[in-house]
């Protein structure tokens, strides 16, 4: 490696370092050459690589610059970039938007204000103080019978014959996704996911070594069925990861045809789905969407649910429904996490035997569809025109399009620096189709404190949206 390009490393590590932000200007070529004892041609030429890479910016009579667009997180160029594996990429982004203050437009979760938490914490006590030492047993996988009785109940209702002794109890609906997944996989087969997709999918296919295939989700339309057609006819595929109903990200939802669809040519090909339900009691129509399960046959669709985003954020209480995979499902339960927990099984179970879960859910939809209302609004006025915004029909995010070259991981970069938490697109695609949106969360009552993010938000992107 030459010396002036050693000295432009040590110069770019520096600014990804934040030693040098944003707009601020570097050491002038005359100090360069006394602070690294070079030559006056070799801190010029190290400059102008900087420079040709987006580093840096030279300002007539003035010096040079941090590009604006850095700030210490600009891309790398692609010989020295090297991507972050999603486990690590997603550990970043929880941490810094769980941080103490910082507000939640970011979050996967919903607004726990918006929860019977009370009523919860009473049913917990009831349920505990009935508890004998034989509850911790009977509550080992597959799980307590009550509150699979309950889940199984609920599918019944909607038509879909369902027996609790195809139910699972699972810590949340990761445990869930991610259990199904390996039950039907080994190492090395071919995954189809969306794309975007929900990022937990990406890091679990990574963690188990599985090869995925992406298959785009328009955000109008849904998943590209025609396009997953062809996946399937052409790649030995072993499993799809799709989640049809108010998709995370996205938030669309495919209507009851093509959800048949989709399972007729899973099936045809002698692929198994995993399906993600877990916005399933988030809806704002009239009838709850049937899941793809509902059109199941065959066995082949292992559908994962959770009280999560619906009940009890926090509680870790998910489910598996499927004949054909619920020892399979247990077994590698019980070699990884055990069981869920017994007390918040049964105290969930005594909330939905004594409390009216759907009163609950209806005045949740009806708090979602207000928050909904009052952050588009927000939205369209702070945030440039030529944003795309899909409005969802149900769940609590919004996906927000700008043009490209808009870089979503450099505006999540500033929002987080200004105490504010995005979810940038590059979290939900390894091909970086969708780097130039964002997933935001309106579950969140817009008070002034958050009115006023939303609006310092705005002004980043209005920012970022002309450079």
């Amino acid at each position: 490696m030459a010396r002036y390009e050693e000295l432009a490393k040590d110069i770019r590590d520096q600014i990804a370092n934040n030693t040098w932000r944003s707009g601020e200007k570097i050491p002038s070529v005359r100090m360069s050459c006394r602070n690294y004892n070079v030559s006056n041609s070799t801190v010029l030429q190290a400059y102008q690589l900087l420079e040709s890479q987006g580093w840096i910016t030279a300002k007539p009579q003035s010096g040079y610059f941090v590009t604006p667009r850095v700030d210490g997180v600009q891309s790398k160029p692609e010989e020295t970039k090297e991507k972050k594996a999603i486990n690590d990429r997603l550990f970043d982004f929880l941490k810094s938007s769980s941080a103490e203050g910082v507000v939640p437009f970011g979050s996967a979760f919903p607004d726990p204000a918006l929860f019977p938490l009370p009523a919860l914490t009473r049913n917990l006590a009831s349920a505990g103080r009935k508890m004998t030492g034989a509850s911790l047993i009977d509550n080992l996988p597959p799980g307590s019978e009550s509150l699979r009785r309950q889940i199984a109940q609920r599918y019944l209702q909607q038509g879909i014959t369902v027996s609790h002794q195809d139910i699972v109890i699972t810590s949340g609906a990761m445990e869930a996704l991610n259990l199904s997944l390996q039950a039907v996989t080994q190492a090395g087969d071919n995954v189809v996911i969306e794309s975007p997709a929900f990022y937990g999918a990406l890091q679990a296919i990574e963690r188990l070594g599985l090869n995925p295939i992406e298959v785009e989700v328009c955000p109008e339309n849904g998943l590209d069925i025609e396009q997953f057609s062809r996946v399937l006819e052409s790649h030995d595929v072993k499993a799809c990861w799709l989640m049809t109903t108010f998709q995370n990200p996205t938030g669309t939802s495919l209507s009851n045809e093509q959800k048949q669809e989709v399972v007729r040519i899973a099936a045809q090909h002698n692929a198994y789905i995993i399906e993600d339900d877990v916005y399933g009691d988030l809806y704002y129509s009239e009838v709850k969407p049937k899941p793809l399960k509902a059109f199941d046959k065959s066995d082949s669709v292992l559908l994962c649910g959770s009280y999560s985003k619906s009940l009890c954020p926090g509680y870790r209480v998910g489910w598996v429904v499927s004949t054909r995979f619920t020892d399979p499902i247990q077994k590698l339960q019980l070699m990884s996490t055990l069981s869920s927990s017994a007390p918040v099984q049964l105290g969930i179970a005594h909330f939905l035997t004594h409390e009216s879960y759907d009163n609950h859910l209806r005045k949740l939809r009806k708090n979602l569809i207000t928050r909904k209302e009052a952050f588009i609004e927000q939205l369209k006025r702070y945030f440039p025109q030529n944003i795309k915004i899909l409005e969802p029909d149900g769940g609590y995010f919004i996906w927000v399009r700008f043009d490209p070259p808009f870089d979503s991981n450099t505006f999540y970069q500033q929002a987080i620096a200004e105490g504010i938490s995005v979810a940038s697109g590059d979290l939900f695609s390894e091909n970086g189709s969708v780097d130039h949106a964002i997933r935001l969360n309106f579950s969140y009552e817009l008070t002034e404190q958050k009115d006023e993010a939303l609006r310092l938000l705005g002004k980043l992107a209005h920012r970022l949206n002309y450079l």
